[in-house]
């Protein structure tokens, strides 16, 4: 299956794993670049640069396959030192970063250069087309269903994927909501060239989370996600739990973030990972759960859905058309 997304990447198939923090690590990144589609090293999963060259460099010794790595890109009051990841990646030689977060602008003049191609992440049709201005090469658009931050515009994948393939010339990978063939199809058929998914490649025997957390996304449903950081402008859609529902109620009261602070500290949602207690912090998933039902390897996944893809596109569209001739 051939797109522009598997050509401009060199990618076999139209399936991309982008940056999860705690989980894009090498063991997982090169199951799913084994499997023939695209995984990203997460580089602030990682404590220093340093340790971001050896993860890169244990990455090389799983796959001989194309790989990224994801640069996210936040305010922070002591931010990370973003130029020495930046320069990590660039002097491993990974030809391709998924960047995230705030405009990626300054890091283009570093990358560009060094022939590593760009994607960028972008929740709004009018981000989407201000990287494209700058010159990433991709733009992967969430809409409200994804896990992380969806932005605070709320529009869903449905609207927001084909609003985006009318406006933008390069190509696009949705992302929110996708974890079957049949999120595939439809976000080909959307205008998208590919499909980014979080979710579901949490839940394969690769993915380095505790088994335990797997099998809580297995059993959930649509409906066990929520929304926090609303009141404070800065949504993020996370698995539903004690933790996330104790924040809820503390913005309810108008409270400001330093009350929810300890709360949804990174160490505790680490802590959800490493020990298996989906109430241990606030850990991402999104709306796409409701459709995982088993925890696969990654190669087991890609083949189902690209089989299964065919067979949607080769019998029932094709016989939808056909029946209309």
């Amino acid at each position: 299956m051939k797109t522009r997304f598997t050509e401009t990447f060199g990618i076999e198939h139209p399936i991309v794993q982008g940056g999860m923090q705690w989980v894009g690590r090498a063991e997982l990144v090169a199951a799913v670049a084994n499997a023939g589609a695209l995984g990203c090293i997460t580089a602030l999963t990682q404590p220093t640069p340093e340790d971001l060259s050896k993860e890169i460099a244990r990455c090389r010794e799983l796959t001989d396959k194309p790989f990224g790595v994801n640069l996210t890109i936040l305010p922070s009051i002591t931010p990370p030192p973003y130029a020495e990841y930046r320069q990590a990646i660039i002097e491993a030689g990974v030809k391709i970063v998924e960047t995230a977060g705030n405009n990626p602008v300054d890091h283009l003049e570093h990358f560009k250069p060094a022939g590593i191609k760009v994607i960028h992440k972008a929740t709004t049709v009018r981000h989407a087309l201000k990287a494209q201005s700058i010159g990433v090469d991709a733009v992967s658009i969430d809409g409200l269903d994804c896990a992380g931050h969806p932005g605070e515009d709320d529009v869903p994948g449905l609207v927001l994927i084909p609003a985006a393939a009318d406006k933008l010339d390069i190509p696009i990978i949705a992302s929110g909501g996708i974890a079957d063939a049949r999120g595939l199809v439809a976000a080909l058929a959307l205008g998208a060239d590919a499909v980014n998914m979080g979710t579901r490649f949490m839940c394969t025997a690769e993915s380095p989370i505790h088994e335990n957390i797997k099998q809580h996304i297995v059993t959930a449903d649509e409906r066990q996600t929520d929304l926090i950081f609303r009141s404070y402008r800065n949504t993020a859609r996370v698995a539903k739990n004690a933790i996330s529902q104790q924040v809820i109620a503390i913005e309810q009261e108008g409270r400001p973030f330093e009350d929810v602070r300890d709360l949804v500290s990174g160490a505790r949602g680490r802590t959800v990972y490493e020990t298996g207690d989906p109430d241990a912090g606030i850990w991402t998933a999104g709306l796409c759960q409701g459709l995982i039902h088993d925890v696969p390897t990654c190669a087991e996944l890609v083949e189902r859905m690209m089989s299964e893809a065919e067979a949607i596109i080769a019998e029932r569209l094709v016989g939808f058309a056909g029946a209309t001739v």
